[in-house]
This record gives structure tokens, sequence and C-alpha cells, in this order.
């Protein structure tokens, strides 16, 4: 199992969707933790959301998690297979979820 603490690994103020917007930002996130865990093998990867300072945008769970399947080509059932958020917030679950299942590969 892959455990990523958002606040911990990451930051406690992770802001905006493009690395152009913050160096905290979605982008980085995912290209920099999310894509290696995915990668790396078949285990699960917990995403913690203990710490947060401030509560995360929906344009920053779209871009972190939805861009696994829109930037990076990744099916959609093994990111919600292997995928497990903690959260005190039901909201952080439930959005990245529906992010993950609307989002359409950008390339071919």
């Amino acid at each position: 199992m892959v455990n990523i603490v958002i606040a911990r690994d990451f930051s406690k103020t992770p802001f905006g969707r493009f690395i152009t917007d913050s160096p905290n930002s979605a982008e980085r996130f995912r290209r920099d933790f999310l894509v290696p865990a995915f990668r790396s093998n078949d285990q699960k990867v917990v995403v913690d959301f203990a710490g947060i300072i401030h509560g995360i945008g929906s344009s920053f769970l779209e871009e972190a998690f939805g861009g696994l399947v829109r930037k990076e080509g990744m099916p959609k059932s093994k990111v919600q297979e292997k995928l497990i958020i903690k959260s005190e917030m039901p909201f952080y679950r439930d959005q990245i979820f529906k992010f993950i299942e609307t989002a359409k590969p950008e390339r071919a």
C-alpha cells in the first residue's frame, strides 16, 4: 500500500490547478505523487487529507485525480480500484470519484 498524506508529504496548503498558479498545485501533486504511486505496482494508493489547513478547491481535486485519466491516460477502472481516500469530509471522496468517472482521456 502506498500512503500519501498530503499535508505531510506535499503541502498543508495545496492550491491551484496548474504549476503556473502555485508551487503547491494539483498538476505538481499529480505528477510528483499520484502518477508514481499508481504506476509503481498493483498496490492500493491511500490519499489522506488529514492536516490540510484550508479546504481544497474542486479545481485542485479535478486536476489531480481526474487528470490521471485526462492527462496521464490511466484507465478509470484502475484508478477507481486502487484509490482509497481518507478524509473526515465525505465531499472530497465524492467529488474525486465523480471527477474520475467523468474524465475523458485527452490523448488517443
